[in-house]
Formats: structure tokens, sequence, C-alpha cells
């Protein structure tokens, strides 16, 4: 996913906590939070912003944050958490990792989002059903009214041409996102002209999109998996990950992997493959296209075309190898050798996803990923 993160001035807001029992809790529990938002960059149409949750109740095993926007502010891009929006309603749920919050502790998430005109701070914020407003209580001691035993009304996923029946998760939303097992999944629309797009998956490893985009110029999307590391480059003695593809015969795409380091300042992109009109960003263009700064490196188990470039808002470091469906990366010999070179220092490493960056279909075309995995210590 492409992240446009300039800094610039900072807004903030604390609210502070609540004053409910967490209906997730047992009824002994005291329920109480504080949350701290910070717009952290703007741009022309959009910002990026920060939200830590301080937990005053008793420890949480996972955790829901609800607010509200007043001026049409849409969430575009998230990390640390899973976040989906239903107007001005934003949702934020915990990822895989980081459910459990202590009496006292605090988490945290980040998120870019889109926003024309006034952009104002939320002002009231929900924790697991729990209004923040700055102090905790101990529940009453009559118990909760029993809940009704009619579960609620589900709309499970209708599955469309090259959805397969088992499908776990079904979801055609914009920004939709899914954690599974230590990965999150995200749909990733980004708008500009872009068409349909459902994704699905079996799990976080095993999972596809259906997508039917116009094939005019601009990337359209970029479904895809991973993990957030936060780990310095230099604490890091492996990174290693493995995959399978199936893509189309037609279309304008590539299957690439995005490393973000350094807050997004960085952005590694090693594409697998690549099919009709999409190229890297590189520092110089010739006749026929991007020149690579590096040609026939061999590191990481691979053969590469090295380019060097910025998007505008971060420094870009693309990756190509001839097209394969399937392989097995060691992606720190790659971020070693990109040290090593001085392409950037002890960084950061931040998001490392994987996926398909779609910039057109022969009609409806179908991208799976037979299986996925990404290893590190």
């Amino acid at each position: 996913m492409r992240r446009r993160v300039l800094a610039l001035s900072t807004v903030a807001a604390v609210v502070a906590g609540g004053a409910a029992v967490l209906t997730a809790l047992p009824a002994s529990a005291a329920a109480g939070c504080r949350v701290a938002y910070a717009v952290s960059s703007t741009w022309p149409g959009g910002f990026g912003a920060n939200v830590t949750i301080t937990n005053l109740g008793d420890p949480l095993s996972s955790w829901t944050l609800v607010w509200s926007y007043a001026n049409g502010q849409t969430v575009t891009q998230a990390w640390n958490a899973t976040v989906s929006q239903s107007g001005s309603a934003v949702t934020a749920r915990n990822a895989g990792y980081n459910g459990s919050v202590s009496t006292n502790g605090t988490v945290s998430f980040g998120f870019n989002g889109s926003a024309t005109g006034a952009n104002s701070v939320p002002t009231a914020f929900t924790l697991n059903g729990t209004a923040c407003t700055g102090s905790t209580t101990n529940p009453p001691t009559t118990p909760p009214t029993t809940p009704p035993t009619t579960p609620p009304t589900t709309n499970p996923p209708n599955p469309g041409t090259g959805v397969p029946s088992d499908a776990a998760w079904v979801d055609s939303g914009q920004w939709a996102s899914w954690t599974n097992n230590g990965y999150t999944l995200y749909n990733n629309i980004w708008g500009g002209g872009a068409g349909s797009q459902t994704i699905w998956a079996r799990s976080g490893t095993n999972w596809g999109v259906v997508a039917n985009h116009p094939r005019t110029s601009g990337v359209k999307s970029y479904p895809n998996t991973g993990k957030t590391l936060n780990r310095t480059l230099s604490s890091l003695s492996s990174v290693t990950s493995s995959f399978n593809v199936s893509v189309p015969a037609d279309g304008d795409y590539a299957t690439t992997y995005d490393i973000w380091a350094n807050n997004h300042a960085y952005e590694v992109m090693i594409w697998t493959n690549q099919h009709g009109a999409v190229g890297p960003i590189a520092e110089s263009y010739d006749a026929n296209g991007a020149v690579p700064n590096v040609r026939n490196l061999s590191v990481g188990g691979h053969t590469w075309n090295v380019y060097r470039g910025s998007n505008g808002a971060n420094a870009v470091f693309s990756f190509i190898r001839t097209n394969t469906s399937s392989g097995t990366i060691d992606l720190l010999a790659i971020m070693n050798w990109l040290r090593t070179n001085n392409w950037w220092g002890n960084v950061t490493v931040g998001e490392l996803q994987f996926g398909f960056e779609i910039t057109g279909t022969a009609g409806q075309s179908n991208f799976t990923t037979n299986s996925f995995s990404l290893n590190y210590s």
C-alpha cells in the first residue's frame, strides 16, 4: 500500500477513560480507559494519525475502539490494528499480537486517512463498549439482564465467480481487512478510476482476489497479506519468506513484496513477476523505460535488476526479477545489501506485506496466493 507521510504540524487530543462495564469482561471486572489521538502529519487531501489507548480497568484480552468523524474523513490504511469504517463511524480492533493490555498498560496503532477541508480531532471514544471519560468504575452488584437466547441475524458471504465456497472471509469493501493466525489481510482498493474487487481467504496465507479494473494508467489496488515487525535491522537474525501464486494470463499487474521502514520513509518493493504496462519507479528512464541502478544482482537466492527512486513522499527501492510464480527469498539479505551499500542505515523495519499490485485487468480476473509464509527472528 502506498502511504503519503510528510512531517508537518502535530495536532493532539486526549480523551479520558470509562464509566461503564466492559461487556466482554466478567461481572466483577472494573472498566476504564484513556485515549490519545494525534494527527502526526498532513498533506494535500490526506493525513496520518497515531492513537494510544491506556487501559485503566481490569486486564483486557482483546479490544475494540470506536469513534466518529465530523468532517467526512476516511481511514485509508492502518497498521497495528484492523480498522473498518461505516459512514462517519470508525472501528479499530486489535491485531493478532496486541490484544492483551494490562491494567494501566497502553497499546498504540496508526493509520493514514483522506480529508478535504477541516480535519477536526474526535473527542469521544468507546473501548469495548465503554465510554472513555477518564475514570474507572466497578460494576453494580445486580447482575446484568440475561441476553436473549435468539442469536443475532447474520448475513453469510455470497461467493461470486472465482470465490471458493469454503472461504472463511469474503469482503468487497475498499479498505476491508481481516487478521488470522498473525497475518493481516487488506483489500486496499485505492480509487482513482478503480473498478470492482472482492477479496477472499481461507486463512492469512491462502487467499485471493477477484478483480475487474480498467486498463488505464495508475495502480488501482494492492490486496496483500503480511505482518508488522517493528524491529531494527541489526536486531534481526533471519527474515525469510516463501510464496506460491496463480495469476491471470493477461492484465497489467505485479506480484510484489512491500517492505516499509523508518515510519514509511523507505519502501522496498520486490517483484517476483510482472505483466503488461507496469514498471518500477526509477531515477532515470530511456526509450525502453526505467533504467536500473544495478543489473543482475544476485542476493537473497535470486537475481535482480535494482532501481532507486522516489514517489514524492518516500524513497523507493525496487528489486525486479524474471517472472516466477513460486519461490523462497532471504529478505534479510536484501535489506542488509541496502545497508551495506549505504542506500539506508540501521532502519526500523515496520510492515512487511506480500500481494498483487494491480493497474488493470483483462475483464474479471483471479489472483490467488496458494500458499505463503513469513518467518523472522
